[in-house]
């Protein structure tokens, strides 16, 4: 069979050159690849709020940690929690590709945009601001409970505190959302638009209507309340559901000709990547598994590579027992008998499901494996699913070089995206 072609009509590259990170497992890059290393779980008994009467007491949860200076305290109350989240984690990916940001003329701001990708936003914070104006007090309801309750300002916030003034986007496609955001934004840089994009994803879904309304689709896990560290357990046979989590991943894509020339130092490339809808349900997959193993190929084909040339892939693992068999049947028919010779792991395992920040927090994962050559493992897997017959990297990092990453992505309303990683090679 001869080499898929690609679809690109540039031949500008796109370099991931620095990474920000709020997770569960760790407040920054390197905190959380320790925790990748040891197989440390997020998952906890919700702090946040009283959950005693509820069936589901557990989350994946980022520990309290100090506002960004960029937020004066009196705004407190007036951002959703996504916003320190998501400035915290840019600060950091900024400062990691060496981008000084105090100095910068009025034409580099202009040459930098944000693209966002979340699923629920503010949600939370409407949900208890809108208990202030209902049932009291209303002087803790926040005047700008509209606007800070728009998907759309997450982007502008951080545009705003880092002065950039480029195009300012947000993506929201449910659980692909991050997926989504990070491929709009590296075409933007090939094509021209912009020469750096500050892309990525943030959630922070914990909140009582947000639990209860995930409790009525019966898609959480409430068996584990007594044991949190075990409950998110993708692709095990006594998995039981999905572990909310949140947090936010962001990275620096720029033009890998101007990232060379600088001396950065370039993570990955963004080599293809491939969407599709099942046009099935609002929530779940078709169990043929045909869209998402299409998602898939298309990113083979963007990328110019076959399936055989693929030497990890990040999976979706929901640890809900429909899912988790889908995406094992659509990786094999994207893959083939390839499927069964390299290495895959859940992140979802050790950070609970962080919404439309799931794509960005599996490309963490897997830029810690091709950087350090070390898989994160699938933990809590001790009971194979007979239906689940992949290598998911079971409880311990394993050693593994990667030069082609797959990340896959799949969410409500039955989307599903794709998108593939390269090693640079000058």
């Amino acid at each position: 069979m001869g080499k898929t072609f690609s679809t690109r009509q540039s031949s500008r590259r796109v370099a991931i050159t620095g990474i920000g990170v709020m997770s569960p497992i760790g407040q920054c890059r390197d905190c959380l690849w320790e925790s990748f290393k040891s197989g440390k779980s997020g998952v906890s008994r919700i702090s946040s709020f009283d959950t005693t009467s509820l069936p589901v007491q557990i989350a994946a949860q980022v520990d309290e940690f100090e506002w960004p200076s960029q937020i004066p305290s009196k705004d407190k109350k007036n951002v959703p929690r996504t916003v320190p989240l998501l400035l915290r984690a840019t600060a950091e990916a900024l400062a990691d590709a060496r981008i000084e940001t105090t100095e910068m003329s009025i034409e580099e701001r202009r040459s930098i945009g944000v693209e966002i990708g979340t699923g629920g936003g503010g949600f939370a914070f409407t949900e208890k601001h809108y208990e202030y104006w209902f049932v009291g007090p209303k002087n803790k309801a926040s005047v700008y409970i509209i606007p800070a309750s728009t998907h759309g300002g997450l982007s502008s916030e951080v545009s705003m505190a880092f002065g950039f003034r480029g195009l300012s986007h947000v993506v929201s496609t449910g659980c692909t959302s991050s997926t989504d955001a990070i491929f709009y934004a590296s075409e933007h840089i090939r094509h021209g638009r912009q020469d750096v994009m500050i892309a990525g994803g943030v959630d922070a879904p914990i909140a009582p209507g947000i639990l209860a309304g995930f409790e009525l689709m019966r898609v959480l896990t409430d068996q584990w309340n007594d044991d949190p560290t075990k409950a998110s357990r993708p692709f095990s046979s006594d998995r039981s559901g999905m572990v909310l989590g949140e947090g936010a991943y962001v990275y620096v894509l720029e033009d890998l000709e101007r990232a060379v020339n600088r001396g950065a130092k370039v993570y990955a490339e963004i080599a293809g990547y491939g969407s599709t809808c099942d046009a099935y349900h609002r929530v779940r997959l078709n169990d043929s598994g045909e869209e998402p193993a299409r998602a898939m190929t298309l990113s083979f084909r963007d990328a110019a590579i076959e399936p055989d040339e693929i030497d990890y892939v990040n999976l979706h693992g929901t640890a809900t027992v429909l899912n988790d068999k889908i995406e094992t049947s659509a990786v094999k028919q994207a893959l083939g008998q390839h499927a069964y010779t390299i290495p895959m792991s859940a992140t979802k395992s050790q950070i609970g499901h962080p919404q439309g920040a799931s794509g960005a927090a599996g490309i963490s994962a897997t830029l810690f494996a091709m950087d350090t050559g070390t898989v994160p493992a699938t933990i809590n897997l001790d009971s194979p699913d007979p239906e689940c017959d992949l290598d998911y990297v079971p409880n311990v990092p394993r050693s593994h070089e990667i030069n082609v990453a797959l990340c896959n992505c799949i969410g409500f309303g039955s989307k599903n995206s794709a998108l593939v990683l390269k090693r640079f090679a000058e």
